[in-house]
């Protein structure tokens, strides 16, 4: 599984205008739903799901990073996008830094095994600090998209 088949370029925001973690969440998968990713008749229950999620355990791991995550019936297939936030957001992370990236992954309720793998995944390339970095940096949808391409390339080697 590479970084690419679960993000969904379309959708990334290289700079996020919420300030708060629910704001975020909500503003992650709103992009997710206005760009065709997930159905629109589910946004709401999505975002209450994935907030009280979050309200069982911070998913800011440190290092200027968050991965929210939510599995929920209303979906047919695995899906992720990211935020950049220039500003930094409260995250209630591991190390009670600011997180600047923010990768939202939404998953079927049934397939919690690619659920884990997909969060496995996002893990391994996100423990790279030359791709956080980057990725911070991305100002782009575009430079996003190509950063997790070439993550992908170098992955496979």
């Amino acid at each position: 599984m590479k970084l690419s088949d679960l993000i969904h370029g379309p959708s990334t925001i290289p700079e996020l205008k919420a300030t708060d973690r629910n704001g975020v969440i909500r503003e992650l998968i709103h992009s997710l739903a206005d760009h065709g990713a997930i159905p629109t008749e589910h946004l709401e229950a999505i975002c209450r799901a994935a907030i009280a999620r979050e309200r069982q355990g911070s998913t800011g791991f440190g290092k200027g990073v968050a991965v929210p995550h939510v599995k929920h019936e209303c979906l047919d297939k695995m899906v992720a996008t990211i935020g950049r936030s220039s500003r930094g957001v409260d995250f209630a992370a591991l190390d009670r830094a600011p997180v600047y990236t923010i990768v939202m992954l939404l998953s079927p309720a049934d397939a919690p095994e690619e659920h884990l793998a997909a969060m496995e995944r996002i893990f391994r390339y996100l423990q790279r600090e030359s791709f956080r970095r980057f990725l911070r940096q991305a100002d782009s949808h575009e430079a996003i998209v190509d950063l997790i391409r070439e993550a992908d390339e170098l992955q496979d080697e």
